[in-house]
């Protein structure tokens, strides 16, 4: 594959699991009512919305002007890593090069697009476009790369081959969706330390799915990347499992393990929502581009991913393994979803014939397989060690939830304590599958809260800190939580 290529898509007692905890939840997934639907029209008007967000910096001089202007508008951990060989790289073009690069890349799918999409997250931040929606699209991607890579979840785990940073963001070129420029092409091509995550402008405003979508590009695609090998260990693992049960398979799945890899850790980052997120998803912009609002059951050979449907039965029996209570019904209602738009017909695999009981049963060895197989690129750690979602992870999402759908902008008080940006996209699906649901109302709730964790997030202070949990203390003992 080449290496140029966009990639679409401490427990808290006091917040504990407990039966009535769940009764109050603001959606329960054993429900058959719920929201999805408008969900997935929302995700669909996103990808209608035309937005193509800032023009390109096609003239050199003016880029190099803008670029050297904005250095002291990013934190220090990315003035060496990113922003300075990436002014380095244009300066080396100089401007004939720089329209010869521009002109063999029309479509920008190669080194023309890396070059201005890495410009674009620089200017885009230094110049404040959409200041509140870019800060908290940038705390969701930083939060879930973290989740991998800080110093608190990664124990015994090296560190990355190719750095630790979490990527960049941006927003522009609506006809792509959501997409990632992994590290090992940044670091190619750029010689720069950090990926690269774009969302369709639109999504500042609407597509709440699409939010849901990033685990799949930040905590998938670019944690997959950053390790050397370890996508070729999963994808030998998957086709040795599957090549004796599932012989007819086990090709299919071994050849799509980059987008099958990064939905199942996606969902190990987000929780159950980032899985059923992708199937109002992926319905959304299958309605925007014409085939309705479905998942598709075709898996033609070019295609890079799985076909729709076994995305949605790896997501539904990924999380019927994660660490909480409800995974079952949260699998069980992924699964149903899935059987709805299948609705008993076959999937066509690269032209063959595949039925709902072999595309259910193998996903789930592939499910297996991603969750607790340990790679050697891991030093022998499952990527479900690494990760997980909890019972205090579902339980703080849940009172997280009915905030956002009685509207407070502000986080304060015991939740803002050990809530994570995962935490608040997860509980504005969950809010927004409430019946009835105002779903832009919760939208806009979610990017302000956002807002607020980047301002007091400390890497994008003046300190280089590579990631908040980076900074967690190892103490002795810990005290008893105090009550009042």
């Amino acid at each position: 594959m080449s290496r140029l290529k966009k990639m679409p898509i401490t427990p808290v007692p006091s917040l504990s699991s407990s039966t009535r905890e769940q009764e109050d939840s603001l959606f329960s997934p054993r429900k058959t009512h719920h929201n999805l639907r408008e969900l997935t029209m929302d995700a669909r008007d996103a990808a209608l919305d035309g937005d193509p967000g800032p023009m390109e910096p096609t003239s050199y001089q003016t880029l190099f002007s803008r670029l050297s202007a904005a250095r002291d508008t990013l934190p220090a951990a990315y003035r060496d890593t990113f922003y300075q060989p990436l002014l380095n790289k244009v300066a080396e073009l100089g401007p004939a090069r720089f329209a010869q690069l521009l002109h063999q890349d029309p479509r920008r799918e190669g080194s023309a697009g890396l070059l201005l999409d890495a410009a674009h997250a620089v200017l885009q931040n230094a110049e404040r476009y959409e200041p509140v929606a870019t800060d908290a699209f940038q705390e969701v991607v930083s939060d879930l790369v973290d989740g991998f890579l800080s110093a608190e979840d990664r124990r015994g785990v090296l560190p990355p081959d190719l750095g630790v940073l979490p990527p960049l963001v941006k927003w522009g070129n609506p006809d792509f969706g959501p997409y990632t420029w992994p590290v090992d092409a940044t670091s190619s091509v750029l010689g720069i330390q950090a990926g690269i995550v774009s969302l369709p402008p639109a999504h500042a405003r609407r597509g709440l799915l699409g939010w849901a979508a990033l685990p799949h590009e930040a905590a998938g695609h670019d944690i997959l990347n950053a390790d050397s090998g370890l996508t070729a260990e999963l994808s030998n693992a998957v086709y040795d499992q599957l090549k004796s049960s599932f012989p007819s398979l086990a090709t299919y799945w071994a050849d799509r393990i980059d987008e099958s890899a990064a939905d199942v850790l996606g969902i190990l980052n987000m929780g159950p929502t980032a899985g059923l997120g992708l199937v109002g998803y992926f319905r959304g912009l299958n309605a925007a581009w014409g085939g309705g609002p479905v998942l598709r059951r075709d898996g033609p050979s070019e295609d890079t991913h799985p076909a729709d449907v076994l995305r949605g039965y790896l997501a539904a029996a990924t999380v019927q393994k994660l660490r909480f209570a409800t995974g079952t019904a949260w699998g069980e209602l992924i699964e149903r979803e899935v059987d709805t738009d299948l609705n008993g017909r076959k999937l066509d695999l690269e032209g063959a014939s595949v039925t709902r009981e072999l595309a259910k049963s193998s996903a789930d060895a592939v499910a297996q397989v991603l969750v607790t197989y340990r790679p050697a690129a891991l030093e022998g750690h499952a990527l479900g060690q690494i990760q997980n979602w909890r019972d205090e992870d579902e339980a703080r999402v849940n009172r997280l939830a009915r905030g956002l759908a009685r509207g407070p902008v502000e986080l304060a008080g015991e939740l803002a304590e050990g809530t994570y940006a995962a935490h608040l996209v997860a509980a504005a699906v969950v809010a927004g599958l409430t019946p009835d649901a105002d779903i832009p109302s919760v939208h806009s709730r979610m990017i302000r809260q956002l807002k607020q964790m980047h301002d007091a997030n400390p890497m994008w202070s003046a300190l280089a800190v590579p990631f908040r949990g980076s900074m967690a203390r190892h103490r002795i003992y810990r005290p008893l939580q105090k009550h009042a």
